[in-house]
């Protein structure tokens, strides 16, 4: 669905027309998940969270009637079908299917510890290079590869690759942080992260003035910084850190995603024939949705790992020769003990458990800050290649006495 919005906005609009009908679109897709837990969170606490699946009958249903009869892209060629490349199809579907669910399910099941997880990361591996010789032997390849030989193109797909990570790896810590670490509500946790997607929209504007004087490689520069800025701006993270601790890191983040993301769209896209656009628009797609993938295995991945060395780190202070520790401790089992009528045993058990709740909360805490820190790092290093890509001259509309 997305490589058809993409086509479309290509093949109809020309010009100034283009960079606007780009930004539009790159916004918005990056703008549904980022408020789609404000939305699944108001609905959540109101209705249930089955309601997160009905809601989509409606305008899916509408927009299967009403996008075939008004786009009109290109013509049906039944002809197509007999050298479709099914083989490439189904290897396709081995390989991603296989793949999403490794990463999505490896930092819970322990990697390839489990069974199941080891069977698919091996058919994922497989399938993988078999997939992408198909893809480069094939003469009409189901995903064309060969269009990452070109210099904008190969250069943006990896740019929506590592997007992808920052956007989707985000919008997967900051309502885990709110969940774990404060204990908000799925609607609390929408309101809060509510700022990005008001950002984010009132960058289109911005950008779309901007885009018609500056050139759209230092636009993209800029969104790289400043998303980078934005999640490095959560690394002092602490545990008590709500909606407003957290509005100019999201705020930079949002405003960055707009300049980030159009750019890549106009400028990969934008380099390619029409007749080519349709196949490398679904490739260029897949490369941010792959590595929302991957950022979101890799931070689950480092919440449980990271999250253990903090723990470890940070109960070897807590020994005899700590006198504020000790003292913190014999405090809450004195008040323990007198709730539970003077039971020293439970009460040493409740506070105990107490201090390990809190520096569990502290370590986990911890961990968030590296996640975001790691994911900055990772934009700021990606800042070097808009220089690389070629600045795209935007097709000129033909004037009326060209009729």
């Amino acid at each position: 669905m997305i490589p058809t919005a993409f086509t479309s906005a290509f093949v109809y609009f020309t010009g100034q027309q283009r960079v606007v009908a780009a930004a539009i679109i790159g916004g918005l897709s990056s703008l549904a998940p980022t408020l789609g837990p404000t939305v699944g969170g108001w609905i959540t606490d109101n209705y249930s969270w089955h309601w997160l699946f009905f809601i989509n009958l409606v305008p899916g249903v509408f927009i299967s009637i009403v996008v075939p009869m008004l786009v009109k892209i290109d013509r049906p060629n039944p002809a197509l079908l007999k050298g479709a490349d099914y083989a490439g199809m189904a290897l396709m579907a081995i390989f991603l299917g296989t793949l999403e669910y490794t990463l999505e399910e490896g930092p819970r099941w322990d990697w390839l510890g489990d069974e199941t997880i080891k069977t698919t990361a091996i058919i994922a591996a497989v399938s993988g290079p078999l997939f992408l010789w198909r893809s480069l032997t094939f003469a009409n390849p189901i995903v064309d590869l060969r269009a990452l030989r070109v210099r904008n193109f190969g250069l943006g797909s990896l740019l929506s690759f590592v997007t992808g990570i920052g956007i989707f790896a985000t919008i997967y810590l900051t309502p885990v942080f709110l969940a774990r670490v404060r204990g908000f509500s799925a609607q609390e946790i929408g309101w809060a992260v509510f700022s990005t997607g008001c950002f984010q929209i009132a960058a289109i504007p911005v950008y779309t003035m901007l885009a018609r004087k500056v050139d759209l490689r230092w636009l993209m520069l800029f969104g790289l910084l400043c998303f980078g800025f934005g999640l490095w701006s959560f690394t002092p993270i602490t545990h008590d850190w709500g909606w407003r601790e957290l509005l100019l890191p999201q705020a930079c983040r949002g405003f960055a995603q707009q300049f980030a993301i159009a750019p890549i769209v106009t400028l990969a896209l934008g380099s390619l024939p029409p007749e080519r656009l349709k196949l490398a628009s679904g490739l260029f797609n897949l490369m941010r949705n792959l590595g929302g993938a991957l950022g979101i295995a890799a931070c689950g991945t480092i919440l449980n790992d990271r999250t253990n060395l903090h723990f470890a780190r940070i109960a070897e202070t807590l020994n005899a020769t700590n006198t504020e520790a000790m003292a913190a401790l014999q405090s809450l089992t004195d008040r323990y003990t007198t709730a539970f009528s003077g039971d020293a045993a439970l009460g040493q058990t409740a506070a105990y458990k107490q201090l390990w709740n809190l520096v569990y909360r502290e370590a986990l805490t911890q961990t968030f800050a590296d996640a975001f820190l790691l994911i900055a790092i990772a934009l700021f290093a990606m800042a070097f290649l808009p220089p690389l890509m070629r600045p795209i001259a935007a097709p000129k509309a033909p004037s009326a006495d060209a009729h």
